[in-house]
């Protein structure tokens, strides 16, 4: 037994969380992922420009992906998250690696440093960037390290 009485999954397939889910709510995972190649955000727009449904190859489809469909995948460019895209849901491939289907929307938020990682994480809404108001400017995005450092400062 574990904690709370409920059982201890032993095998993947088991969902460690099920007992908990009426309780935890139906807020939707998000997801971050490095904009690998672009070197500006004009860059990352570029992608999404006239395509109908923008995808993101991956070689693992995440273990929580029900939960993701209905949240966003954040762009991290510069070590900060930059932009969002809703995530609509995820194709398998006939190679066997994952399509993440977006919607082709490209959605400015609030620069949060985040640094570098490998494939995708998981975001919770409680800790995910705002979307930037019509008409609101960003201004220059503070260059990653000094915005870790003032953030570790609790300055940011």
């Amino acid at each position: 037994m574990h904690g709370r009485g409920g059982k201890v999954p032993r095998h993947a397939g088991e969902d460690c969380l099920a007992p908990w889910r009426p309780y935890l709510g139906s807020m939707p995972l998000n997801l971050t992922k490095i904009a690998f190649g672009a070197k500006s955000y004009a860059d990352l727009e570029s992608w999404y420009a006239n395509r109908r449904q923008p995808q993101v190859n991956t070689r693992y489809r995440p273990t929580r992906w029900e939960e993701c469909i209905g949240g966003s995948l954040y762009w991290i460019h510069e070590h900060n998250i930059v932009a969002r895209s809703t995530i609509t849901g995820f194709t398998q491939q006939d190679n066997g690696r994952w399509f993440i289907e977006l919607e082709p929307a490209l959605v400015p938020v609030r620069p949060l440093p985040k640094r570098a990682h490998q494939g995708w994480r998981y975001l919770t809404d409680a800790k995910a960037p705002r979307d930037l108001a019509e008409g609101e400017e960003v201004g220059d995005i503070i260059p990653g390290k000094v915005a870790t450092k003032l953030q570790r400062l609790g300055l940011i």
